[in-house]
């Protein structure tokens, strides 16, 4: 069976990429896409992926251009005499349904642009925005229903997703949570420094932690923030954050992969701050290296971190109760560490791609029996 994966962009690679990579490997897919960026794929260690990498077309860097012009490259695509079957996995790639088929859609976060995170774009943007952004939100929010009429089977990364999907399109999503080579992730001895992995996205609020730095400066963190460089609101966020870096917080923009997993296996612990995180793939990577997780006790945090047993949830998650967090966490791993990274290595082994690959293949069967009983069932009425 020839599967075709189709994911809106492919030029920073995030947690929503590692999923798209990942089942083109596991799969023997090919990848549609609109930019990308061989380089960061083979870095991040895809090499066997990236000749199967197609662009159908470059997007600009700057939003709401960017997504716009995704989905309509996508909804103009048809490989339908190609493939067999179609994995959308990009959200702003969604569109890509209305002709190619038979098709599931993995939903990362239901396109958080026009549904979630309203509040958060209305506070960024100057206000003679306001309405202009008001009418592309009642536009693409009609388009994206319209367009999700041709979805044939939805999965989605937790519960979390699981609802939003439920809420603003009316669908049932199995989970599938995202996969992670557990494999690859090992502890070492902590060094002397906290790890913090995020897209510098306003909604991964990375202010508090320097926040709470500042505060601690006995204590080190080093920030792995990959950004869209050239995207406006990217490059002004990461400005504003490098504006108020304490000196004991380190930002290192990119890394190999290989760097990544040294510097989870020998950092203290893992520090998010995501705001109504959908899944949050970091959490589960620090996890596999045996490192417990401080984050928000909300999103797919709640679903993936034991509570005192491989990390700590944080409830209004602000500068003093993150650097309360961090204060008590440390006494808590030097006083324990040994059964923290046992019980942090079992719980990242729910998550394995061994896991997620049995799962993807169970629902890819599962829409083609479905598909084919329609068909049956069509040709009878049409012989009766």
């Amino acid at each position: 069976m020839k599967i075709a994966i189709l994911h809106s962009y492919m030029d920073n690679i995030g947690g929503s990429e590692i999923v798209a990579l990942t089942l083109a490997r596991e799969l023997n897919a090919d990848i549609y896409t609109t930019n990308i960026h061989k380089d960061r794929i083979i870095e991040m260690g895809f090499k066997d992926v990236v000749d199967r990498i197609h662009s159908i077309g470059k997007v600009p860097i700057q939003a709401p251009f960017r997504h716009q012009m995704a989905l309509l490259r996508f909804r103009m695509l048809n490989l339908r005499h190609m493939y067999s079957f179609f994995i959308i996995s990009g959200d702003w790639a969604m569109s890509g349904g209305v002709h190619n088929y038979p098709n599931i859609w993995y939903v990362h976060s239901p396109l958080h642009e026009i549904w979630a995170f309203v509040d958060k774009i209305k506070q960024i943007i100057p206000k003679w925005q306001h309405g202009i952004y008001t009418l592309w939100l009642h536009i693409n929010r009609l388009l994206t229903v319209s367009y999700s009429k041709h979805i044939q089977g939805w999965v989605c990364n937790s519960t979390n997703t699981q609802e939003r999907i439920k809420k603003y399109y009316g669908s049932n999503a199995d989970v599938i949570h995202p996969p992670t080579y557990t494999s690859e992730y090992s502890p070492k001895s902590p060094k002397d420094y906290w790890l913090s992995v995020n897209r510098l996205n306003a909604n991964k609020r990375v202010e508090i932690q320097l926040q709470a730095f500042s505060e601690l400066p006995h204590e080190k963190l080093i920030i792995v923030g990959s950004y869209e460089k050239g995207a406006k609101q990217f490059e002004t966020y990461k400005a504003y954050l490098e504006s108020i870096k304490p000196s004991n917080v380190e930002f290192l923009h990119w890394v190999k992969k290989e760097d990544l997993i040294k510097l989870y296996s020998e950092c203290k612990g893992h520090i998010i701050t995501s705001e109504r995180e959908d899944f949050g793939m970091t959490a589960i990577e620090a996890m596999a290296s045996g490192k417990y997780v401080i984050a928000p006790h909300e999103g797919g945090y709640k679903e993936t971190i034991q509570d005192g047993i491989t990390g700590r949830l944080i409830k209004h998650v602000n500068k003093d109760t993150l650097k309360t967090a961090v204060i008590e966490s440390d006494t808590l791993l030097q006083s324990n560490s040994h059964d923290f990274e046992k019980s942090c290595m079992e719980q990242a082994l729910r998550y394995d791609t061994r896991v997620f690959t049995e799962k993807i293949k169970e629902k890819i069967n599962s829409v083609l029996d479905s598909t084919h009983e329609k068909k049956q069932k069509l040709n009878t009425q049409k012989r009766n």
